[in-house]
């Protein structure tokens, strides 16, 4: 069985566990960076994005989670994951991660008091995809090789590049757990080319 880790330094990390619990998958939380051995997909969990990356640099993982992302393992991240794989932010100079090539804006859709619940119709995912957006981030550009899944009021807010796919949302806020799906069977085509 394929074991699907979380990253378990800031954010809803037992929610991101449950929705992949329910697609009949070991999961791991992830709080060593030797654990990122063990398992064959990572979930990057919103937060705040400065904190997390000085997370991953206090913690050791900054250069295991680049190996990890360098061989082709699957990656999901969700609202501040999303910016941590991100090759550009808007208004910083260097990036966090730099795994998809897309740029992003932080806190695009307004702060906190300004979240707000939508009904996405997202690509290879399904019709009526519940999303929660808090303090989110847009996709503002996105390369060639970039796969837009979804869009709201004509900002990109997920997209795919091969085994990473990243969005400005928290599907792991409700009962739908169709994305967290999508990305299990990205990680069990990977499992079985690579086994």
């Amino acid at each position: 069985m394929i074991n699907i880790g979380v990253l378990a330094l800031q954010g809803a990390v037992r929610e991101h566990i449950k929705a992949l619990q329910a697609s009949d998958v070991t999961t791991t939380v992830v709080k060593k960076k030797e654990q990122l051995d063990t398992i064959d997909g990572l979930v990057f969990p919103g937060g705040e994005s400065t904190t997390m990356r000085r997370l991953i640099n206090l913690y050791g993982f900054y250069e295991p989670l680049k190996a990890f992302a360098k061989m082709g393992k699957p990656i999901f991240g969700t609202c501040a994951g999303a910016i941590l794989m991100a090759t550009e932010i808007v208004g910083q100079t260097e990036p966090h991660l730099s795994v998809m090539n897309m740029t992003v804006e932080r806190n695009a859709f307004g702060r906190q008091r300004e979240s707000f619940e939508a009904s996405l119709k997202m690509e290879q995912v399904g019709e009526n995809v519940e999303a929660v957006f808090i303090r989110a981030p847009i996709i503002t550009h996105v390369g060639p090789e970039v796969d837009v899944l979804a869009t709201f009021d004509g900002d990109i807010v997920a997209a795919k590049q091969g085994p990473f796919m990243a969005c400005s949302f928290h599907p792991e806020l409700t009962e739908d757990n169709r994305m967290h799906q999508h990305f299990v069977e990205m990680v069990r085509s990977y499992h079985q080319i690579h086994t």
